[in-house]
């Protein structure tokens, strides 16, 4: 398929105070999240000005997509401006037939690809018959520029810590929980199913093996829900006392799960998991998200490429990988099924 253009999918993050509220109020509509939970993660980014930093660093890499290729790039949004239905009735508008989408997330999953697909097909309805034919593009978890840019990005923030500390730093990768249930729901029963948590896993190993570090460990951050529902674990915060327990006596940590900076990442690393190292007494580095380094947008020009020049795709591991659909299908019946819960913030 020769694509007319590029539209890159993202969650979508409030960019000012007065912004704050009613996108949250989109994120959770018709979840039945209690206003004082709203009020508690409001406060998050009210204490970064309101703005979170996702729909920032979604433009810069539009700019540095823009850059390679000569196809247009489109922004558009699940829960905030620009949203995604206006961008497909603009892309109708400018006579786009055709295009491919980057969703940014490199992972299976319900939130994390099912309800892109979501995205794409409540979009396309609302524009009716002149919505251009939009194809997912394919999760990259294990695509060498994924791994490289987060390796290159420890490597970083392992050389920030006192040399005293470096040696014994224990390396953390990080992911968004999700409800177990939700996890052993993201599969694909003709490949083996593609669990969320096994991708991380492997992930988070092929970065390690690009360190040359062979002990590691993968946590989870950022859970929303009630605590009668179990959600992958442990706790980022949690282990960090375990950690110290053990006598660690600095970390490194690797928000792997993530592709940019937004809320997630820079209140609960930046700032709680940041607090809670001090109050240990344990030296704290976080890497850097993958997406603002230029092989990042490398990636999402060869993944454009292997729909245009029916080039074979690059991966590093064997773990199932699916997301690549047109118009929103889903890639199998059941695959990713939705499980009720408060949702997350970005």
């Amino acid at each position: 398929m020769i694509p007319d253009a590029l539209l890159v999918l993202s969650f979508g993050g409030p960019e000012g105070p007065d912004e704050v509220r009613p996108f949250l109020e989109n994120v959770v509509r018709g979840r039945g999240v209690p206003p004082e939970r709203l009020d508690a993660v409001e406060a998050h980014y009210q204490h970064f000005g309101g703005v979170s930093p996702i729909n920032a660093r979604n433009r810069e890499l539009i700019a540095a997509v823009r850059e390679r290729t000569d196809l247009p790039v489109y922004f558009g949004n699940r829960n905030w401006y620009p949203l995604v239905e206006d961008t497909v009735a603009e892309m109708a508008r400018d006579g786009v037939r055709s295009a491919l989408v980057f969703a940014t997330s490199a992972y299976g999953g319900y939130s994390a690809c099912r309800q892109y697909h979501e995205d794409i097909r409540r979009a396309r309805k609302a524009v009716g018959e002149d919505a251009p034919r939009l194809t997912k593009l394919r999760h990259f978890f294990d695509h060498p520029a994924f791994v490289r840019a987060n390796a290159d990005a420890v490597r970083a923030a392992l050389a920030s810590l006192p040399p005293a500390q470096r040696a014994g730093a224990r390396l953390v990768f990080t992911a968004h929980s999700v409800p177990v249930s939700a996890d052993e729901a993201a599969g694909l029963p003709e490949e083996g199913g593609h669990r969320y948590s096994r991708q991380v896993a492997e992930a988070a190993r092929l970065v390690a093996a690009n360190l040359g570090v062979a002990d590691y460990d993968v946590v989870w951050q950022s859970r929303s829900g009630p605590p009668r529902i179990p959600w992958l674990e442990p706790d980022i915060l949690d282990h960090l006392d375990a950690l110290h327990a053990g006598g660690t006596r600095a970390v490194v940590v690797a928000p792997v799960g993530f592709v940019s900076d937004h809320v997630e990442v820079v209140w609960d690393l930046d700032n709680e998991a940041a607090e809670k190292a001090a109050e240990l007494g344990m030296g704290f580095a976080r890497a850097a998200t993958a997406g603002p380094d230029p092989r990042f947008a490398d990636m999402v020009v060869e993944l454009i490429a292997e729909h245009v020049h029916a080039a074979a795709p690059r991966a590093l591991s064997r773990v199932p990988r699916a997301g690549c659909t047109v118009d929103g299908a889903p890639c199998a019946v059941g695959c990713c099924e939705p499980v009720r819960r408060p949702a997350r913030h970005s």
